[in-house]
């Protein structure tokens, strides 16, 4: 069974994962007052037929992005949704950030991919027993300390070799580093967002309850199996 890149998942399916649930009125970004529908106990809820369009618009691209062979970043640090983001981005081979952001990811990305190819270096080295016969044990020690230090800072950035062509990320008021970065760089947004975050910082804004584990999975998934059609098409 393939992906319906043309539409989203659903209104009740949505409504499953709580994705209705937005902030308290005090906290919602002007921008996002066409999205609520109404409030509860001075909760907003969002328009979840909205949001499922929002996800058939944000599918469609993403397949569009994948059929030309693109790049897209996956970015995702809050501790409820990484998981998510790495399990995404992991099944259609696509780079991510679970974690927090490393400054100068795209802005000074010469840079980051230096870090990159020396980690590349040491891991084939490592590998290849190259280490054990030029180094001495307490060398090796720190070599394989700096290699943990990168592991942990560039986990899903390692086979990144440009700026990515575009980027996914939850909630963008959150990752602020990396929604400044991509915006200064005119890489579009895909971004799962609630009421607190800046709309028109996405070119494809999906508003949804960005907290809730449920709701990011299903949106992710939904969004990589619609990168996995169109790398397949």
């Amino acid at each position: 069974m393939t992906t319906d890149t043309t539409a989203g998942v659903g209104v009740d399916r949505l409504f499953e994962t709580g994705a209705h649930f937005a902030q308290l009125k005090s906290r919602r970004h002007p921008s996002m007052k066409r999205f609520i529908l109404g409030a509860k106990s001075r909760v907003e809820i969002f328009d979840l037929e909205k949001t499922n369009a929002q996800l058939a618009e944000a599918k469609a691209a993403l397949t569009a992005l994948a059929r030309d062979g693109k790049t897209v970043l996956f970015v995702g640090g809050k501790r409820e949704v990484t998981d998510q983001v790495r399990e995404a981005a992991t099944r259609i081979g696509q780079p991510f950030v679970a974690g927090r952001w490393l400054g100068g990811t795209i802005s000074n990305f010469t840079e980051i991919k230096k870090r990159i190819d020396r980690l590349a270096d040491l891991l084939q080295k490592r590998d290849s027993g190259e280490l054990a016969k030029l180094y001495t044990k307490l060398e090796r020690l720190y070599i394989d300390r700096e290699i943990t230090r990168l592991l942990e800072r560039l986990e899903g950035l390692r086979d990144l070799a440009k700026k990515p062509d575009a980027m996914v990320i939850v909630d963008t008021k959150h990752e602020a580093h990396a929604t400044r970065e991509a915006l200064a760089a005119g890489i579009p947004i895909i971004g799962i967002i609630s009421s607190d975050c800046n709309a028109k910082e996405s070119a494809y804004p999906i508003v949804a309850n960005d907290s809730s584990r449920e709701t990011v999975k299903l949106l992710l998934n939904e969004l990589a199996n619609a990168y996995d059609e169109g790398r397949r098409a």
